[in-house]
């Protein structure tokens, strides 16, 4: 019998996944040049709300997710001519998260060089500090703060050309509900495939505007709210330090939701909400009647107009932002930008309404500089920046791991996950 051929990961294309509430999407990439990438390929599994495999950043169904897991990549094999995709980076969230710091200590004995093994056993335990501390906790990722070498500070991860003595290695832990972790795991190992590596997303989302912005907003410290189909996320960061990250369990799911409940299906507060939304009455510019169709159980139309719709959007985004921008005005001395991102974020007049709420100076996060000029302008939406970020995570990864093997799961792994969720569904 012939032996399967070990691929090795740094000879396939930068994938990366994003398990989102509203829809699953992967991006297929290649780098060019330092830190610029061409994307090959996206695709994306739309999730219908009540019926998703992901809820608030957790999966919930693992062999659903596991199923779409394994169509979307397959799907992104064929659009950019790929026998097989086995392997992906992934970020991960969820409203559980939080974050506290860690550290490593190294004495070497000698001055000798700082490998990556050492760096990587460093990482592990630092993982394993918060997790034996508390087993109902995992680590969903680890993310440098500062080092010291022989008691020199620096910011940077030392490089392979550097030499200490003593080393010493300061992170910031985010972690979460150990469910988080197991059922991602377990939803590759049924889709066959493996994660390269798992990132937090606020570090996919921070590392795309300070590659665009320049690294000079995390030293004069930034604020990202993230607002998403479930879950609304906001992270303050400031010179190697994560001072917040708070999670709300609300998104843009809960002003479509809102809207139905003034009398329309779903999907027609869904349209109405992204085509003709606006985030306060007194950002529309032109207030326009619109005749809808109400709920099957009610029938007949429905008469709207932008003013009105505008209002009750208002109510919902206040109630959703409002315990964030509490949060926010604590650290305001402190930062001096706001990046907002997130497929909720695009609704019309979202800028100007969060600027009205703090004295910082609002943005739209941008990754357009991380792509080549040709990248059609639709993956330049705030939709695709946590992709686009963890493509650059990503091929950071490989630079420093490089020739490593895809350890794909075996078919007795994937039957045992599958099994295991059968006889938990019959209970």
């Amino acid at each position: 019998m012939a032996r399967r051929q070990v691929k090795i990961a740094d000879t396939l294309p930068l994938v990366a996944i994003d398990l989102g509430s509203d829809s699953v999407r992967a991006m297929a990439a290649r780098c060019i040049a330092p830190d610029l990438f061409q994307v090959l390929g996206v695709e994306e599994r739309s999730q219908k709300m009540g019926n998703t495999c992901v809820e608030q950043g957790i999966i919930t169904q693992s062999s659903n997710a596991g199923y779409v897991i394994a169509e979307v990549l397959k799907l992104l094999a064929n659009r950019i001519g790929e026998e097989d995709l086995p392997t992906a980076f992934v970020t991960v969230g969820g409203q559980s998260m939080q974050i506290v710091a860690v550290h490593s200590r190294r004495d070497q004995v000698r001055k000798k060089e700082i490998s990556q093994a050492l760096l990587d056993e460093m990482e592990r335990e630092c993982k394993e500090k918060i997790e034996l501390r508390n087993p109902e906790v995992a680590v969903l990722g680890l993310v440098p703060s500062f080092f010291k070498l022989d008691g020199k500070e620096q910011d940077e991860t030392p490089t392979p050309d550097q030499r200490a003595a003593l080393v010493e290695a300061n992170y910031i832990a985010f972690y979460g509900r150990k469910v988080i972790d197991t059922q991602l795991q377990k939803s590759f190992s049924q889709a066959g495939r493996s994660i390269e590596r798992a990132f937090v997303r606020p570090e996919a989302l921070l590392s795309a505007f300070a590659t665009c912005d320049g690294n000079y907003i995390l030293d004069d410290g930034c604020a990202v709210l993230d607002m998403g189909a479930q879950t609304t996320t906001l992270t303050v960061y400031k010179s190697g330090q994560y001072l917040l990250n708070k999670v709300v369990p609300k998104g843009g799911y809960n002003i479509s939701r809102m809207l139905e409940q003034q009398g329309l299906s779903y999907k027609t507060a869904e349209v109405l909400k992204c085509q003709y939304g606006c985030a306060s009455p007194d950002l529309v510019t032109k207030n326009v009647r619109m005749r809808v169709p109400a709920s099957p159980e009610i029938g007949g139309d429905i008469i709207i107009s932008s003013v009105e719709l505008a209002g009750a959007i208002e109510l919902k985004l206040q109630e959703v932002l409002a315990p964030l921008f509490e949060e926010l005005k604590k650290v305001e001395g402190r930062i001096k930008t706001l990046y907002i991102t997130g497929g909720a974020s695009m609704m019309e007049g979202m800028e100007s309404y969060i600027q009205s709420q703090t004295s910082l100076r609002v943005q739209y996060g941008a990754h357009n500089l991380l792509l080549h000029r040709d990248t059609d302008d639709k993956y330049l939406s705030p939709q695709y920046t946590s992709l686009v970020g963890t493509i650059l995570l990503g091929q950071d990864f490989r630079s420093s791991h490089k020739n490593q093997p895809v350890q794909r799961p075996n078919f007795f792994e994937r039957m045992k996950e599958t099994t295991l969720d059968m006889f938990i569904d019959q209970q």
